[in-house]
């Protein structure tokens, strides 16, 4: 919820925001099972390469993308 619109974070990112430096897994996999997305943002988090990782909202990866590009998030 904290991270702005336009703006992402890598998995590993938010597990260092959360004091669990080697829990980015665990956050990949919480993202993963957001029943909230995407009023709960969890699209603005992606891999540490760059790539996007999963999306568990409807239309998956999709979906992702586009949410991204409408906040402004250039790939």
């Amino acid at each position: 919820m904290k991270i702005p619109k336009g703006k992402v974070k890598s998995y590993k990112q938010v597990a260092l925001g959360i004091n669990r430096p080697r829990s980015a897994r665990a956050v990949a996999n919480a993202c993963g099972k957001n029943p909230y997305a995407p009023k709960v943002p969890c699209h603005r988090v992606i891999r540490s390469d760059g790539s996007l990782g999963g999306y568990s909202g409807s239309g998956g990866i999709k979906t992702k993308k586009k949410l991204l590009k409408k906040e402004g998030f250039s790939f």
